[in-house]
Parts: C-alpha cells; sequence; structure tokens
C-alpha cells in the first residue's frame, strides 16, 4: 500500500518530503512510540488525533483519517532507523523539535512512562538530530502544561 512512498523515504538522499507525506511519516513516528510499549491506549490516540488536528488545521474526522492512514504505514515501515534517519534527511530542525515534543506528548497521555516509549523516544530523538538539551526541555513543557 505505501510501497513507493517508503521507498523514496528510504532512498539514500531522500528529497524534501511533499506536506502531505511529511504529515503521515511524522503522525506515523508518534504512532510508532505509542504503540511501543504493546499498549496503544484510548488516550493515546486521541493525542495524535488532538496533535494532528492542530499542527494542520484538521477537523476530529480528519485527523482520524490521517492516524489510521499513519497507523498502516507504521506497519509497513522499515526498522525505527532507517525510517527516522529518512525523515530527519527530509524534515527541517525546527519540525523535528516540535515532532519531539508532540512525542513527549503522547507518551505522557496515558499518564505513565514505560520504559519501551522513553527508550524509542531517546533513541527518536537521536536519529532525527534532536539534542538531549531540547529533548528534555520539550518533556518539561508537555508535563508544565
Amino acid at each position: 500500500m505505501f510501497g513507493d512512498f517508503l521507498k523514496r523515504l528510504t532512498q539514500p538522499d531522500p528529497p524534501l518530503l511533499p506536506d502531505a507525506d511529511a504529515r503521515l511519516a511524522l503522525i506515523a513516528l508518534l504512532v510508532r512510540i505509542a504503540r511501543s510499549d504493546n499498549d496503544y491506549s484510548l488516550p493515546e490516540i486521541d493525542r495524535i488525533d488532538r496533535i494532528a488536528a492542530a499542527r494542520y488545521g484538521l477537523s476530529p474526522f480528519e485527523a482520524a483519517a490521517l492516524r489510521t492512514r499513519a497507523e498502516a504505514l507504521e506497519t509497513e515501515a522499515p526498522d525505527t532507523v532507517r525510517f527516522t534517519r529518512a525523515i530527519k534527511e527530509a524534515v527541517p530542525y525546527e519540525d523535528r523539535l516540535a515532532v519531539i515534543e508532540a512525542a513527549w506528548s503522547v507518551v505522557m497521555a496515558d499518564g505513565q512512562r514505560a520504559q519501551e516509549e522513553d527508550a524509542l523516544l531517546r533513541l527518536v530523538t537521536n536519529l532525527l538530530g534532536v539534542s538531549d538539551v531540547d529533548s528534555a526541555l520539550a518533556r518539561q513543557k508537555v508535563t508544565r502544561a
């Protein structure tokens, strides 16, 4: 279903992603983080939908449809290392930093910080080229909100 998209995303020099593809890839990454503890809960799903709606100006229905497509992409996507490195090459730093903040928001949505989610988020932060300091600031911002 997403073969061409994934092929483009994981090629050695991925081009800047068109907006619709970037949206899909970034929401798929949030889904992967939420699923990492094998407890993909309703609060996490709701948080992903609200992030998509706020970030992209979508209706609740459109946000849920984007998440549904992202869930399918996440299932088909290669390992996190290649998937995330491709996003790093195709998405500006400011947007990657916003993704880390959104990811912390998803991790905290169910009121629990699972070790698997923390570990994957540390890996994703590194692979996206976001500094540990910026990730910690993003986490603090989310926990204060």
